[in-house]
């Protein structure tokens, strides 16, 4: 029995998890049932509803659905539809998955029928499109996020499987498909599929045996795995190895993912080592690399290397609290004009090359200060080493 099949969402109030896009008053919704909606890309975690969002405002709408992936989609494909519907009064929705994966040729062949809404584009990835897709294809969509499926949802969701399927599943097992499929409703419903179909009864074993550790970022019903992440992120920050291995080991054995452990190690790399260890960042860096590739229970080995580096690291947030002051400031209304001599022109640009690696001149038209260098690891020589220029 295929759950997410059965499972499948058939209008807005069927889905769970995205009520900012779905509940009455959201305005993806409101766009939708007032036949405004515009062309949009939607991204979140795999699992989460993009493609069944993108059924939905089909059916709401009550236009045809085309439903093509970035990877294996042709031109020729997108022309044909496009022909089909050149004289019709009803435009279809082109929905394309992994949509980031698009070439240059494909944008433009998609930018003509955007600009004339000929055609609704909706597209979707686990990644911001944003960044992949052209200035031209940016200016003429609007961008959605939809987010992990929390806990509760992910409960009413299984309610409605177990419903449906009747199928009886032990209440520790029902606990299970929900913490360790981490927000990801699809994974959630295929485990249990699975599981329904080597017993009517699932059991906490059967579902281990399938699924022995959890999928991505998760936490419990209690938040207990939330507070085991910030636990061991704030070990690290005070420079005490035994607790944080000790918090780096409850988080492993109750299924939290290599991958969620790894990408908080690489932003702490940079929040709260930062400078002070440069050196920290790449090490960070080439861990989450090496974890994906890897996986349990050899990640083990690789996240430990990393938290005790960490540790021992000298600390510095110079560099975060700069770029949120400059944030600040900015948002705040402070927007200067861009001098003479460092805009694209380069009127009376002096290159520093040219007089021995540094000469003064203006960067900003009036003094601004967001960096306060610390006298800690290596951070302590770029501030001497600054002070020794601007002197």
């Amino acid at each position: 029995m295929d759950f997410t099949y059965l499972l499948r969402p058939e209008s807005f109030d069927d889905m769970v998890g995205q009520d900012h896009l779905t509940a009455l008053n959201a305005p993806l919704r409101v766009l939708c049932e007032k036949d405004a909606l515009g062309h949009s890309f939607f991204y979140g975690p795999a699992g989460v509803g993009k493609t069944s969002l993108a059924y939905i405002i089909a059916s709401v709408m009550g236009i045809p659905f085309y439903s093509l992936n970035a990877t294996s989609v042709k031109v020729e494909e997108l022309r044909k539809i496009f022909r089909e519907h050149a004289n019709t009064l009803q435009k279809p929705l082109i929905f394309i998955d992994e949509v980031h994966r698009l070439s240059k040729n494909q944008q433009e062949v998609l930018l003509p029928v955007m600009e004339n809404n000929s055609v609704l584009v909706i597209g979707a990835s686990t990644e911001n499109p944003f960044f992949s897709l052209t200035s031209a294809i940016r200016s003429r969509s609007m961008l959605f996020e939809l987010k992990s499926i929390s806990n509760d949802a992910l409960h009413e969701l299984l309610q409605r499987a177990i419903k449906k399927a009747d199928i009886e599943i032990e209440a520790d097992a029902r606990a299970y498909l929900i913490t360790s499929s981490g927000g990801d409703g699809r994974a959630m419903l295929k485990l249990l599929e699975f599981a329904s179909g080597v017993n009517t009864t699932v059991t906490l074993e059967l579902l281990k045996s399938l699924r022995p550790n959890a999928l991505q970022a998760g936490s419990s019903e209690s938040g207990v795995h939330y507070d085991l992440s910030s636990a061991l992120i704030k070990s690290i920050r005070g420079s005490d190895p035994d607790a944080a291995i000790y918090y780096l080991a409850r988080l492993i054995e109750g299924g939290e993912s290599a991958d969620f452990i790894a990408r908080r190690l690489v932003i702490l790399a940079s929040e709260d080592v930062g400078n002070a260890n440069p050196q920290a960042l790449t090490l960070t860096t080439s861990a989450l690399t090496s974890v994906k590739q890897i996986g349990y229970p050899e990640a083990r080995i690789i996240l430990a290397q990393a938290v005790v580096y960490l540790c021992a690291s000298p600390k510095s947030n110079s560099a975060y609290s700069a770029i949120n002051e400059a944030l600040r400031a900015v948002k705040n209304g402070e927007i200067l004009d861009i001098p003479q001599n460092i805009r694209q022109q380069n009127e009376g640009y002096l290159y520093p090359h040219d007089f021995g690696g540094y000469v003064e001149q203006d960067y900003l038209l009036k003094p601004m200060h967001f960096v306060e260098l610390k006298e800690i690891g290596y951070e302590k020589k770029m501030k001497d080493w600054l002070e020794v220029l601007h002197t």
